[in-house]
């Protein structure tokens, strides 16, 4: 490992658009253009579009291709039809989380696995070893970028880029076809909170799609965006960020995911620690709260109980002002018995307990 940044097929676009880069899981990505503020609100109000070639695209294929990915994750994929995804955990033994990932079923023995960036090499290696003798497994990610467009216009967006039929994709559902003239993978799927598609595509092909978009965009509003904006509205949207609301130490029924642990499915890493945690009942649960008192929580800050401020309940893993609701938003953890809506605790910002309130999420929920 020499330590030297990665760059998406995109660096020289993000360059010539007058983006600040910044390092980020092993990457040199933009996390702004024009202002976090200006570009969440594209998103929110018309359309955003990201770079997130950073991610990992690992890919299995061959009759056990389903039955391996079903026992890698926590979620149902066998239940998956051809052009249809799901959010689901990979988890380890112990039952706790060793990334969240999106599988897209391609076909009947052709599975994508989508997974963060900053997890790409344990996530590569893991599913090696279990698809190993079973059916082949490809780690494509260096070959592949990903580019995100999202907000309320990404529909009308696509068609004006000639994708029609990409344009009728179902949530959740993906199909190989053209845009632009540039052959991708689209998919209805994204992280923040929003409509929208991702669409796969070869390195080579990325800057052309992405000027395509920006053009077809153009008449809708589209903007630029970068990860400070993705951040914001993933958290508005109660989104977990892997690293920050989830990792190792965390499971995911105290997560809030219980809902992609799908105990009827079959056997899958991690299955056995997980009945036993769902029996035992969760301590602590992650919660979203806003700021009562003036304060911006951030993650790592502590969370402690306001009559007793000696007493730590927990700890923030993800705080920001929300540009959407003009508030001080955040998610933590704290015991069960202080989880309830309503409930208030302080949070402690540089040495001063500033007062919070646990709210339901999440916080922001688009209109259909």
């Amino acid at each position: 490992m020499t330590g030297e940044l990665q760059r998406t097929p995109l660096y020289e676009t993000h360059r010539k658009l007058g983006a600040r880069l910044v390092p980020f899981a092993g990457f040199e990505m933009p996390v702004q253009y024009e202002g976090i503020v200006k570009e969440h609100h594209a998103v929110r109000q018309r359309a955003g579009i990201f770079d997130v070639s950073h991610m990992g695209e690992l890919t299995l294929r061959g009759p056990q291709a389903v039955a391996v990915a079903d026992f890698l994750v926590t979620n149902a994929v066998a239940k998956l039809a051809v052009g249809q995804a799901l959010y689901t955990v990979c988890c380890n033994e112990e039952g706790t989380i060793l990334d969240d990932l999106i599988v897209y079923r391609r076909g009947d023995e052709d599975v994508l696995i989508v997974c963060n960036a900053s997890n790409r090499g344990k996530i590569s290696a893991h599913v090696a070893a279990v698809a190993s003798g079973r059916c082949d497994f490809d780690d494509q990610s260096d070959g592949t970028a990903l580019l995100a467009l999202q907000g309320p216009r990404a529909e009308a967006i696509v068609r004006a880029a000639g994708g029609d039929p990409l344009a009728d994709l179902g949530f959740f559902r993906s199909a190989e076809g053209q845009l632009a003239g540039v052959p991708c993978r689209a998919a209805r799927t994204g992280y923040t909170g929003e409509d929208g598609f991702e669409f796969f595509c070869r390195n080579e092909d990325a800057p052309a799609l992405w000027d395509a978009l920006m053009s077809a965009g153009e008449p809708h509003g589209v903007a630029p965006a970068g990860l400070g904006a993705r951040d914001t509205l993933r958290l508005e949207a109660k989104l977990c960020l892997y690293g920050n609301d989830i990792d190792e130490t965390t499971n995911p029924f105290e997560a809030g995911l219980g809902w992609v642990v799908k105990l009827d499915h079959g056997d899958f890493i991690g299955r056995e620690s997980l009945v036993a945690i769902k029996e035992a009942g969760i301590r602590r649960k992650l919660v979203g709260f806003e700021m009562v008192g003036r304060g911006i929580a951030r993650h790592g800050y502590p969370i402690v109980d306001l009559e007793r401020p000696q007493e730590r309940l927990g700890v923030v893993t993800s705080g920001s002002p929300s540009p959407t609701l003009g508030k001080n938003i955040g998610l933590g953890y704290v015991p069960v018995a202080h989880s309830k809506i309503g409930t208030r605790f302080g949070v402690e910002i540089r040495g001063k307990v500033i007062e919070a309130v646990v709210v339901k999420t999440p916080f922001y929920k688009r209109a259909k």
